[in-house]
């Protein structure tokens, strides 16, 4: 190996995601250094039980729990711990002693993301976060550096493995929501408790970090509207099929123009895909981001989006080019958040939508329905029709729209369900990708 300037590098946390970066720097150590320009020394690992299991066998005397002492002197400190605290704390030291950050957290940058990119502005460190929105998938870079050029008008991403993987198999083998997430839990896809995933807060922290960066703008993550797929049934999956669709959880960040003014929407819901468009062949607990630019038109970053491994992969990226940084000289690159566009609450996106009711089989129904719609602003497009017992029949009505506001479609909704005719509003789902 040439004769490379040391760098030190620190490691705080070591789960599934660091104990594989470790290992992969303790390996490779000698071809990242040919790659950064510098030689890349693990000064330690920081944890909180050094005698915890580990996924890999890593030298014990790596180990400490004083993760201060471990953060002064070291050129670069990668944080895996995860939560908010005492990650933020840790970040912010490493900030101030100089050092260039590594992070996978999604959480803490969504969250705080604004405090730690201005922390490091006033020094002339870096935040490097390529692993925190599509794990092993490189989206970061792309969106901050090689489309800084263009004007991102719209993302669409499968942004959690989780849920993909719960409703790809739903869809595929038409098995219900609580047995997949069971074998989810099993596989190591799903945690204990998989609220953060199947609620939707997950994905939603990724898509105010892409928000952020594709919009030049700080999205609050109090901002973005967040739903779940705990509500999605066997039977609504089957109806997107007949119709055409995959139901998939999706995080959409588009511009929008509301009352003459240039805004964004940052949005989480499961909605349904065209089978045309390419996020609906998204299988398994697989990633993948859709980014449509005025100029480089529409492209789409796909792969693997959790992983040990795999993410361990975006990390050690990130590593290379803090060291890059530090051979060459300069400040770090900032953050531009300067367009400062207002972020507008859902009611105000335009869309198609699925509406699911069960109503009574009566004459006159249907232009009972079609009327409330009509009166509320929303078109109907299709209207399928099923009748299901013989005594006292209940017929389903599947109705797709024309494009509405959002605000008109929930105000059309809820006079849906308070009407005589209606029993039950079963689901609405949103159409997206056309």
């Amino acid at each position: 190996m040439a004769d490379y300037r040391r760098l030190r590098v620190a490691l705080l946390g070591a789960g599934a995601v660091g104990s594989q970066v470790a290992d992969l720097l303790l390996r490779h150590g000698d071809e990242l250094a040919d790659r950064a320009g510098a030689s890349l020394e693990l000064a330690g690992i920081a944890v909180r039980d050094v005698d915890a299991p580990r996924d890999v066998d890593l030298p014990r005397e790596l180990f400490t729990t004083d993760a201060e002492s471990l953060i002064v002197g070291s050129d670069i400190v990668i944080e895996l711990m995860g939560g908010i605290e005492p990650a933020r704390t840790s970040i912010l030291q490493a900030i101030g002693s100089g050092a260039d950050v590594v992070t996978a957290n999604k959480a803490l940058l969504a969250t705080h993301g604004p405090e730690l990119f201005e922390a490091a502005d006033r020094v002339g460190a870096s935040v490097h976060y390529e692993a925190a929105a599509a794990g092993a998938i490189p989206i970061i870079r792309p969106l901050r550096d090689s489309l800084a050029g263009d004007r991102i008008v719209r993302i669409m991403g499968i942004v959690n493995g989780t849920t993909n993987y719960i409703l790809d198999r739903m869809d595929t083998e038409g098995a219900d929501f609580a047995d997949v997430l069971a074998d989810a839990q099993r596989l190591g896809y799903a945690e204990a408790d998989p609220t953060a995933d199947v609620e939707g807060h997950d994905a939603a922290q990724k898509a105010a970090i892409l928000a952020s960066l594709a919009f030049h703008t700080a999205v609050p993550l109090a901002a973005v509207h967040c739903e779940g797929i705990t509500a999605i049934t066997a039977s609504m999956i089957t109806e997107a099929r007949a119709a055409g669709f995959v139901i998939k959880l999706l995080a959409v960040c588009e511009r929008l123009t509301v009352d003459g003014t240039e805004s964004i929407s940052v949005r989480v819901y499961p909605a349904l895909v065209p089978n045309s468009h390419p996020l609906a062949s998204v299988h398994g607990a697989n990633n993948a981001v859709f980014v449509e630019a005025e100029a480089a038109g529409s492209l789409m970053f796909y792969g693997a989006g959790a992983g040990g491994v795999q993410t361990a992969s975006a990390v050690l990226g990130d590593v290379v080019s803090a060291a890059r940084r530090h051979i060459a000289g300069g400040v770090g690159v900032g953050e531009s958040t300067r367009a400062n566009l207002p972020v507008v609450p859902i009611g105000h996106v335009i869309t198609r939508y699925q509406i699911t009711l069960e109503v009574a089989d009566a004459t006159g129904v249907l232009a009972t329905v079609a009327g409330i719609l009509s009166d509320g602003g929303v078109s109907v497009a299709t209207i399928v029709q099923t009748v299901e017992g013989e005594e006292e029949p209940t017929a389903r009505l599947i109705i797709g729209t024309h494009r509405a506001a959002e605000h008109a479609l929930s105000a059309a909704v809820a006079a849906l369900a308070d009407s005589s005719v209606v029993e039950r509003v079963v689901s609405v789902l949103r159409v997206e990708g056309e």
